[in-house]
C-alpha cells in the first residue's frame, strides 16, 4: 500500500527522510520504501508516524480528509 500522505506531510515540514527515519529509529532506506509503497508499514509504526506528524492513522490511510488527530482518551481516576 502506498502512503502518499506521509511524503506530503514530511515535505510540508521541510523534513528530510533521514530526519524522519531518525525519529522513528529506522534506516532512511526503510522509510523511503514506506513512502514509495515498497514495504508495508506495521500498525505499530503507522501509529508512531501519525504521532510524529500530529495526525490520525485514518488520515494516513486515506480514510478521512481531515488531518486533525483524534483526542486522547481520558484516563479514569482510580478510586481508593
Amino acid at each position: 500500500m502506498v502512503f502518499p500522505m506521509i511524503r506530503s506531510l514530511r515535505e510540508d515540514r521541510d523534513w528530510t527522510q533521514q530526519y524522519v527515519a531518525d525519529r522513528l529509529f529506522i534506516h532512511r532506506r526503510t522509510y523511503s520504501a514506506y513512502e514509495n509503497g515498497v514495504n508495508a508499514i506495521t500498525p505499530e509504526l503507522l501509529i508512531q508516524i501519525a504521532q510524529l506528524y500530529g495526525t490520525s492513522v485514518d488520515y494516513l490511510l486515506g480514510l478521512t480528509d481531515s488531518p486533525d488527530p483524534y483526542p486522547k482518551k481520558a484516563q479514569k481516576k482510580r478510586q481508593t
